[in-house]
C-alpha cells in the first residue's frame, strides 16, 4: 500500500504544511496498515482548519472513512 498527501498553500505557510503533513503520516503509520487496502494508493488531502482538529477526531474520521469505503 502506498499513501501520499497534498497540502496546498492555501491552507498556510511551510511551517502549516508541514505541521499537516507530519499528522497525516503518523495517521497513515497508525490506520492504514490494519484497515487500508492492499494493492492501492491512498491520497490524504490536507483541507483548511485540519491543523486545529483535535487528532483523535482526525484518527476516527479517517478509520470510519476506511471502513464506509470496505462496505461499497
Amino acid at each position: 500500500m502506498r499513501v501520499g498527501f497534498t497540502v496546498t498553500r492555501k491552507i498556510g505557510g511551510a511551517v502549516v504544511r508541514n505541521r499537516m503533513k507530519r499528522r497525516f503520516r503518523a495517521l497513515a503509520r497508525e490506520i492504514v496498515p490494519a484497515k487500508g487496502f492492499p494493492g492501492s494508493d491512498h491520497v490524504m488531502i490536507g483541507r483548511a482548519k485540519g491543523i486545529e482538529r483535535d487528532f483523535a477526531q482526525m484518527r476516527s474520521e479517517l478509520a470510519g472513512a476506511l471502513e464506509r469505503l470496505r462496505q461499497q
